[in-house]
């Protein structure tokens, strides 16, 4: 099969003559980590975040930074201790945010130049804020709270206190990372009052989902953006899944709820679509626009852009488009709407013109953009790559043309040689042409022979796009001397919905074989040794390595899987989320018309292949993939006789967050490849 070469894209920074380092994990851990960037209501200032971790401390920190958009300045606004989150604009320019600076959460409102801070919330110390939204007009304000909606065993058994145990009669008693607290995200409203020049929060508010055993954010990761005031701060537009149980763990039928503020009624707005509805915003018009899918149970369905004009009509903006819309904003006037979405390998800008659905591509590049920010023609977004951190650019919307207006972490990478990243296309065992991103050693000798690395995404349907990540990062992996294969195999957003539909009810089948044609391809490079291949993943990725150890006919020298499904069967019957199991796998197992998935295509089936060393990770707080699958898969490998090491995380989730436990999963990461990969 050819391999056909669109081009070299070059992002090494330059460096001195003196010094030429190379990316480390160390490294990774000091930078400084960069998010929102929105521009103030006048237009003339950004706001943004950095994150920092102390290592010793094992802990981050969060401060708030400004940018004048006139002079190009920049300014630090808080520096304190204690983290600065949901940070907003307010009127006059003025700065809102949440801290812990009292103990418990408080709301705070300062000055742009981060003087005259001022708590204007009084909550007490037994409210849990998780998040707040202003209204337009600044007279009220939405805040998250963790509200306790079920009774606990102590409840039940209150002369056995020290006793320690979950009485569960829900399925979904576990999610993601954490045990069911017995507690419901709902939203209060709080008015706010000026008094004696002092704006003061009523600390008390009016739960807007009083008596519902429901969420009013779609968890686990829903937050501010999933609600909104309606123009004329009438209305509060929500988005729910109010279903619990088994229904809650086998549907997506999320829907947008409008609560009257006056009467207290609560409509639905969206009854008739039956997937996701999410993330309501109105623009300076009053048209409502929102996100939606439409197949029930199938989280990676084609997200499209809809609208709500006044006349009550909707109107599905991207239907003419085979793209799958991630975050989007209104601009200034209402005209238009711009949103993000994976293509070909990247996530970039489209614009979207109301009044006659006309779409075009803003930006492109061999990069990611991941966060957006309008004031009349000028976007501030947030812009990385594989070998870049998130930094902002402005961009002038009629032109298109990109300005960089940070460089944060610029200190800490001005000496270090980053790696290359090739944009190649190889042709596919069912003849279809697939990207696979090849990321290059800094200052690769081409003449001589590097092992390498073939990275399967998770998911499976995450973008393998221009990410940068601060666990699975490929610029990473290539500085310490591999060549990295990312193949787009079949599954992956960005090149159409026919691509990403494949892999359901196939994981084991196209999609294997697309991992192994970039492998033999890439093992055909004059630069790659063949003989010195390993493949990693975590997630879909993490069986993606299973399943490939009893398939590769040698082609692998060793294997990591991070939080990988090693049992179908075992796993379809202790993960949380069934509408995923569900739709991927076709249902349970032990109906007749999914055994031949769960026996084709789980990894188990093939363990008696098994002939190469093999690392296994897991965290014992991982309730989408639990643990038991990699304790199965080390428990196999030992009784085999492999060389194979499992790496144990009892607190970390499907993800390793801390500090110090990251930091610890990279150097066995990059231990274990040495002694397999390298001479």
């Amino acid at each position: 099969m050819k391999i056909f070469f669109l081009g070299l894209a070059v992002f090494a920074i330059s460096l001195s003559s003196i010094a030429q380092n190379v990316f480390t994990p160390e490294l990774l851990w000091k930078l400084k980590r960069l998010s929102g960037g929105t521009i103030s209501p006048d237009g003339t200032k950004v706001l943004y975040s950095l994150r920092t971790f102390d290592m010793d401390a094992n802990k981050g920190n969060t401060d708030l930074f400004l940018i004048d958009l006139k002079t190009a300045s920049q300014s630090q606004i808080t520096n304190t201790p204690f983290s600065e989150m949901e940070a907003q604009w307010g009127r006059n320019n003025m700065v809102w945010f949440m801290t812990a600076e009292t103990g418990g959460i408080q709301i705070y409102k300062m000055d742009v130049t981060g003087a005259n801070k001022t708590m204007v919330s009084s909550f007490s110390s037994d409210v849990e804020i998780e998040g707040f939204k202003l209204s337009n007009d600044e007279n009220q304000l939405i805040t998250i709270q963790a509200i306790k909606t079920k009774n606990t065993a102590q409840d039940k058994y209150a002369d056995l206190p020290k006793a320690n145990a979950r009485i569960e009669d829900d399925l979904m008693y576990r999610h993601w990372d954490h045990f069911d607290d017995y507690k419901s995200r709902h939203l209060f409203l709080h008015p706010v009052r000026s008094e004696n020049n002092k704006t003061i929060v009523d600390p008390i508010g009016k739960d807007i989902l009083l008596n519902e055993p429901y969420d009013g954010i779609l968890p686990p990761f829903g937050g501010a953006e999933q609600f909104t005031f309606s123009i004329d701060g009438k209305k509060i537009i929500y988005t729910s899944k109010k279903k619990k149980g088994i229904e809650f763990a086998r549907s997506t039928n999320s829907d947008l709820y409008s609560y009257d503020i006056e009467t207290g009624a609560t409509t639905n707005l969206t009854p008739d679509n039956k997937g996701y509805d999410n993330n309501p915003s109105f623009s300076s018009k009053g048209i409502m626009a929102w996100t939606a899918m439409q197949r029930d149970g199938f989280e990676a369905d084609k997200n499209n852009l809809m609208i709500r004009g006044v006349d009550g009509k909707d109107v599905n903006l991207t239907a003419g488009i085979d793209v799958t819309v991630g975050s989007y904003l209104w601009n200034t006037d209402g005209s238009k709407i711009y949103f993000i979405a994976p293509i070909n390998g990247t996530e970039q800008i489209f614009e979207v013109t109301i009044s006659n659905g006309k779409i075009r591509q803003l930006t492109k590049g061999q990069y990611d953009h991941v966060s957006m920010s309008i004031y009349g023609d000028v976007l501030v977004v947030g812009r990385q790559s594989m070998i870049a951190p998130t930094d902002l650019f402005k961009i002038t919307v009629k032109k298109g043309v990109e300005t960089r207006l940070t460089n944060v972490n610029e200190d800490l990478l001005k000496d270090v040689v980053l790696p290359t990243v090739e944009e190649t296309w190889v042709t596919t065992t069912d003849g279809k042409k697939m990207l696979v991103w090849m990321v290059q050693p800094p200052n690769m000798d081409k003449t001589k022979k590097h092992p390498a690395l073939l990275y399967c995404q998770g998911g499976p349907q995450s973008a393998l796009s221009q990410f940068f990540s601060y666990r699975w990062n490929l610029a990473l992996m290539a500085s310490q001397g591999y060549v990295v294969i990312a193949p787009n195999r079949r599954g992956l957003p960005g090149f159409g919905q026919e691509w990403n539909d494949a892999i359901s009810k196939d994981w084991g089948g196209q999609a294997m074989q697309d991992y192994l044609t970039a492998t033999d391809e890439a093992a055909k490079l004059s630069y790659v040794d063949k003989d010195r291949i390993g493949a990693v993943g975590a997630s879909y990725g993490g069986y993606s390595v299973y399943m490939l150890a009893g398939i590769h006919e040698n082609r692998f020298k060793t294997f990591i899987s991070h939080c990988g499904l090693f049992n179908l069967e075992s796993w379809y019957g202790t993960t949380e989320e069934l509408f995923f199991a569900d739709w991927d796998q076709g249902g349970p197992y032990w109906l007749d018309v999914n055994k031949e998935n769960y026996e084709k295509f789980s990894p188990h089936r093939y363990v008696q292949n098994w002939n190469t060393p093999i690392m296994v990770i897991h965290g014992g707080m991982d309730f989408r993939v639990p643990e038991s699958e990699g304790m199965q898969a080390f428990q196999a490998a030992k009784l085999l006789g492999l060389k194979s090491k499992y790496l144990y995380f009892p607190t970390e989730g499907h993800w390793v967050m801390s500090p110090q436990n990251g930091l610890l999963w990279q150097r066995e990461f990059f231990e274990w490849l040495s002694n397999d990969l390298k001479p």
